[in-house]
């Protein structure tokens, strides 16, 4: 795990040892040509609704970026539905490193066999993913929570993924009830002649209960010495926000770095990491397009630090 500093520490070493070596070789070319560190590729992907223009006038997806700009580490592009491509093709995609995406109401728009590609690139360790607020509904967080969920079952060695068939939400992005079974879990069955077939009913990735009247809440770091939480107090208040209230239907995740809370009494796992492959996926759970959640220093300050660990 990698905080700025080491982040930058690792950039140093990496330009001075080649630096060094280009001196013995070469110290013309060392002197003409000065080595650059590499700056990590960033694609702020949104679904730009008129919606947004409430609270961002320029979009939710344009905020982030322009004060992404503004860090010489970062090389920042912002993209959306109305780009060639929806602003993912693969020549984008191969120059990006960290994805950060904010969607809303237009989730269905990009297809299932988009984000089946970004999960590859996740599990590749070529991507990783940064789900924001309304994104636990984005076809590629979907998609990674889906494949998390079969790699989990087929921890079982005795398990193929031949025995599996898998059970969606009765429909495309439902909500679940206070007592909704949580999802994902399974349903096994054993044949008397040794086989076994395995029911995967995959994760709403929703949970019961949302409201959307601005109140503020209350985050309580759980892991202070995560590079993610660095420069971040022990607790710390959200102003206007819109309220999700546990369970949240997904897999277990591997880190949970920060808890939410509301004065009246509803609280959530807001800030969670997964490892997929050779990538990582974290959501962030803060935000609404109405309020100015992403123009917060402390918001913005945990998602510039993740950039940095994940990159």
């Amino acid at each position: 795990m990698y905080s700025i500093m080491s982040y930058k520490r690792r950039q140093f070493l990496k330009t001075t040892t080649l630096s060094a070596i280009s001196g013995i070789l070469l110290p013309s070319t060392i002197l003409s040509n000065p080595i650059k560190k590499e700056k990590i590729r960033v694609l702020v992907w949104d679904e730009r609704s008129d919606s947004e223009k409430e609270g961002y006038p320029n979009f939710l997806g344009n905020c982030i970026a322009d004060q992404f700009k503004e860090n010489p580490d970062f090389s920042v592009a912002s993209a959306g539905l109305e780009d060639r491509h929806q602003g993912l093709s693969d020549e984008v995609l191969d120059n990006t490193d960290i994805l950060i995406w904010w969607g809303h109401t237009k989730h269905d728009q990009i297809s299932v066999k988009k984000g089946k590609e970004i999960v590859r690139r996740i599990q590749s360790g070529k991507l990783s993913f940064i789900a924001l607020h309304s994104a636990h509904w984005s076809t590629p967080f979907v998609q990674c929570m889906y494949e998390i969920t079969k790699l989990e079952v087929l921890k079982d060695g005795s398990v193929k993924e031949d025995d599996l068939s898998f059970v969606l939400p009765y429909k495309q992005l439902a909500q679940p009830k206070y007592d909704t079974r949580l999802t994902p879990y399974t349903i096994e069955r054993k044949f008397p002649d040794g086989r076994k077939k395995i029911e995967v009913f995959l994760p709403y990735c929703c949970f019961p209960a949302v409201r959307n009247d601005g109140k503020p809440s209350t985050v309580n770091v759980l892991q202070p010495s995560h590079p993610i939480m660095k420069g971040l107090p022990s607790q710390f208040n959200i102003p206007q926000t819109e309220m999700y209230d546990e369970p949240f239907h997904v897999p277990k995740p591997d880190q949970l770095l920060f808890e939410e809370s509301w004065a009246t009494g509803e609280w959530f796992r807001s800030g969670m990491i997964w490892n997929l492959g050779a990538g990582k996926i974290f959501y962030f759970r803060p935000g609404h397009e109405t309020y100015p959640v992403f123009k917060e220093s402390n918001v913005m300050q945990i998602i510039t630090n993740a950039v940095y660990w994940m990159a």
